[in-house]
């Protein structure tokens, strides 16, 4: 007797096709965008939280920028900004390093 259920790796295959369809098409989109599309919407979304949609304000710690909200108080990382506070000491541990900053 055939079922008309689908397996579990056809399941995975398409939905990893829909998923590989869907990221072509945001990237597609994303390159037809003009510059003053992309700049308005830099002008937009620049310094905002993306928690709390409130200003961010930067805060400098050990000479690194970091964007901190002051509604939410979320503390944010541009990239290559937590490994660079991460590996100004050594011996100390990843988590007491970032938990260090919180207190």
């Amino acid at each position: 007797m055939s079922s008309d259920k689908p397996s579990t790796n056809e399941e995975e295959y398409f939905k990893k096709l829909e998923f590989e369809r869907k990221k072509q098409w945001e990237k597609e989109r994303a390159s037809k965008m003009n510059v003053a599309e992309k700049q308005k919407l830099k002008d937009l979304h620049f310094m905002k939280c993306p928690k709390c949609g409130m200003d961010l304000h930067a805060i400098e710690l050990e000479g690194i920028s970091l964007d901190r909200c002051v509604s939410c108080q979320g503390t944010f990382f541009d990239n290559g900004e937590l490994e660079s506070l991460l590996g100004k000491k050594e011996g100390d541990s990843m988590f007491s390093k970032v938990l260090g900053f919180f207190k």
